[in-house]
């Protein structure tokens, strides 16, 4: 399981929210000495969310993932407010790995499916943040009627494998994974996924392991010492 520690940014500093609201933001210092600290602990995988970028509908922190990505040897994945091919292309040529497709998604799936075709389904992986079941888009301030399943369903004949799925209630609460909604996923689906939010003990990560997760993203937990880059190494 792919252990992936969680840098969001907003106005070039690593923040962490609270279920996504924009206005309890906890300031964690710089993304880039945060990244540093995680790759000499042997972590590999950065998972990299321009909040401003996700707000406003277009990539708003580039210089910020440059220097991660140019000073680190962390294998990135960046989600937050790609919506144009501009975006993405100057978004991959910085040294991301992957792109999560979010928002567009939902809102244009026919342009996803034309940028998988062209830069290759490896380039991507589905974001499918949800709230009480329903994906929501923009940063999470807009609401949709997909409903979370059927949404990663309907793009499992794309060849995207992974999948990151945030249950918005959970995120920044330390109080716990969504195991149920997760383990259907798993049974419903044949996709890789990676589990985001409330993670808040190595028993939570046992406990995604289990129930067959490829991968979890942790953030407040590490901020927070709630669970640490030592406890992580068994994973690593």
């Amino acid at each position: 399981m792919k252990i992936i520690p969680a840098i969001d940014v907003m106005n070039g500093r690593c923040v962490r929210l609270a279920k996504g609201d924009y206005n309890s933001q906890t300031v964690y210092g710089d993304p880039l000495e945060m990244a540093k600290i995680f790759e000499d602990n042997g972590i590999v995988y950065l998972h990299v969310v321009d909040l401003d970028g996700a707000k406003a509908g277009k990539v708003k922190n580039l210089k910020t993932v440059e220097k991660i990505a140019s000073q680190t040897n962390l294998i990135i994945d960046f989600g937050g407010g790609i919506k144009s091919r501009h975006d993405l292309e100057l978004i991959l040529g910085v040294g991301v790995a992957k792109v999560t497709l979010g928002s567009i998604a939902v809102e244009n799936p026919a342009v996803c499916i034309e940028w998988i075709e062209e830069f290759g389904a490896e380039k991507f992986i589905l974001g499918a943040d949800c709230l009480n079941r329903k994906i929501k888009t923009s940063g999470w301030l807009k609401d949709s009627q997909l409903e979370v399943t059927d949404f990663i369903q309907s793009y499992e004949h794309t060849r995207i494998e992974e999948v990151i799925c945030t249950d918005i209630s959970k995120d920044g609460m330390l109080n716990g994974p969504s195991l149920n909604l997760y383990a259907e996923i798993l049974e419903k689906t044949q996709v890789q996924l990676i589990a985001s939010g409330g993670v808040s003990s190595v028993q939570d990560l046992e406990a995604l392991k289990k129930i067959g997760c490829s991968g979890v993203i942790i953030g407040k937990a590490l901020y927070e010492q709630k669970i640490t880059l030592g406890q992580l190494q068994k994973f690593i």
